[in-house]
């Protein structure tokens, strides 16, 4: 009667991310989703540093160009 639609396996991959260096702050974004061509970024919570890292996260993808 009522029947389960089968789930898809999440595609999971080894992306680049900006974190907030500072601590207790656990805020980050990925690099695709950030502005292009800036060396620097500056977390949108508490204004300290961001720095470059990776997870391994979902892949989502990105159309826009910034």
């Amino acid at each position: 009667m009522f029947q389960r639609k089968p789930t898809e396996e999440i595609q999971k991959e080894q992306t680049d991310v900006w974190e907030c260096s500072a601590d207790g702050c656990n805020v980050w974004m990925r690099d695709n989703f950030s502005v292009k061509g800036q060396e620097k970024q500056e977390c949108p919570i508490c204004g300290s540093d961001m720095v470059k890292g990776s997870r391994n996260i979902e892949v989502v993808p990105n159309p826009q160009n910034f």
